[in-house]
């Protein structure tokens, strides 16, 4: 099982500034749980920090801030999917 899900993961790997984008996106709009957006928007940003430096007003700090998040990436990534499968329930 576990090989599989490297496997799936290293797929997934490919679209990841889509995901968090939409994660992002999903969060603002759709954002009547407010623990469960804010998870999404902390998301989002360590998936989208590749293009962070395209944006030119907020490019920076948002890299910057994307950058130390991505240092607590595996724990924010189980919180995200702890609190995800929360929401489903």
């Amino acid at each position: 099982m576990g090989k599989y899900l490297v496997k799936l993961s290293k797929w997934l790997g490919g679209f990841q500034t889509i995901i968090g984008i939409i994660a992002i996106i999903i969060a603002i709009f759709w954002g009547s749980w407010w623990i469960q957006s804010t998870v999404a928007i902390i998301a989002g940003l360590i998936l989208i920090v590749g293009i962070l430096p395209a944006i030119p007003a907020l490019g920076k700090s948002l890299e910057k801030l994307a950058k130390w998040l991505g240092s607590f990436q595996t724990i924010i990534g189980i919180i995200a999917l702890i609190v995800g499968i929360w929401g489903l329930l």
